[in-house]
């Protein structure tokens, strides 16, 4: 059977969960990450966070360039889930 091309795969799950430990381990807020990489000039809201952090939502290259300049991390670093 195929799988749904919207589906999260596997690099996408790691870099979910990379994001979200690399978040807290900054002592950062949901809030704060979608403000900084609004500042960044990806426009983000804290459910664009929450929904990438639960899987329920894909994280594109753009949102992945912002989000990792936002905690201050490559986002090669993201996607290996190496944060």
């Amino acid at each position: 059977m195929q799988q749904n091309p919207l589906e999260i795969g596997p690099a996408g799950n790691r870099t979910a969960r990379a994001i979200e430990r690399a978040r807290t381990m900054r002592g950062i807020a949901q809030r704060q990450l979608a403000a900084r990489a609004t500042e960044l000039g990806r426009p983000m809201t804290v459910t664009t966070i929450s929904r990438i952090e639960r899987r329920r939502r894909r994280c594109d290259v753009d949102d992945l360039v912002a989000i990792a300049a936002a905690l201050g991390v490559s986002p090669l670093a993201l996607l290996a889930g190496e944060c």
